[in-house]
């Protein structure tokens, strides 16, 4: 698959690309990418008749980036978009997001689908990303290679060379803004999980180490209509690396909650 730059429409403080018609489904990448991450998705969804949306987060892509203050500087923007019924896909960080909005009680969100969400890590792996934010420079790009070891470890791949390209073009200050507020998060709380009414899709990748199947399992757990779905031999990147079968069980998600 060819990463490449697609076109953006402008709503209110996010630049977004917006295709297709029909339902709405809104996709949110993580830290340091971009809208184009969700290139394994956007031509399948749109094929079986959804809308896709897919905003930059501040700073990123091509939204500007603005002093931020917590993950409601992040979450505020995407839920003035949901003014019609919506499931919410989210990636890593944009899990974050989507997880936080669906709690907050927004009766337009229909279903929620958090991939490689994080939910109550391990002190060591806290201390490890606490200390990655801290030690950011805001001042220049930072280096991808320590980021894409973890991502796609030796596979060299299109993929790894599209997340290269968009760690070395996002702007240092955004980076680090999101980085830090991912980096603080424990994930959703407890409370936050059991106020997602909706259906709520958790899915990782069995190899994992960061966003674990434990992780998703226990999420599904909490949220009163949850379930957690692992993909084998899938890591980090899955949307990316596994597009086929991440499509699959979203197309199979999103037609249970916007039939």
């Amino acid at each position: 698959m060819t990463w490449t730059t697609r076109p953006r429409s402008e709503f209110g403080e996010l630049a977004a690309v917006d295709a297709g018609e029909g339902p709405l489904v809104i996709l949110l990448h993580g830290v340091g990418l971009r809208a184009e991450a969700w290139g394994g998705q956007i031509k399948p969804l749109v094929s079986a008749g959804y809308r896709v949306l897919c905003p930059d987060m501040p700073g990123h892509g091509e939204t500007p980036f603005a002093a931020v203050d917590g993950l409601d500087s992040y979450a505020a923007p995407v839920a003035e978009l949901i003014q019609e019924p919506a499931v919410l896909i989210g990636h890593s960080m944009g899990a974050l997001i989507a997880t936080h909005i669906t709690a907050s009680g927004n009766p337009n969100v229909k279903g929620i689908a958090a991939l490689n969400a994080i939910f109550q890590r391990p002190e060591t792996a806290r201390q490890a990303v606490l200390s990655r934010a801290h030690t950011l420079d805001e001042t220049k790009p930072n280096d991808a290679s320590v980021t894409l070891q973890r991502w796609f470890a030796e596979v060299v791949s299109a993929e790894r060379d599209a997340c290269a390209r968009w760690l070395n073009e996002v702007d240092p200050c955004a980076y680090k803004a999101a980085y830090t507020v991912f980096a603080e998060s424990d994930g959703p709380t407890k409370a936050q999980l059991a106020a997602i009414h909706c259906p709520a899709l958790f899915l990782t990748g069995a190899d994992e180490p960061n966003s674990t199947p434990q992780m998703s399992r226990g999420m599904a757990d909490l949220a009163p209509h949850g379930r957690a779905e692992i993909i084998p031999n899938a890591a980090h990147m899955m949307p990316m690396t596994h597009a086929d079968v991440v499509n699959t069980i979203l197309l199979r998600f999103l037609q249970e909650c916007l039939p």
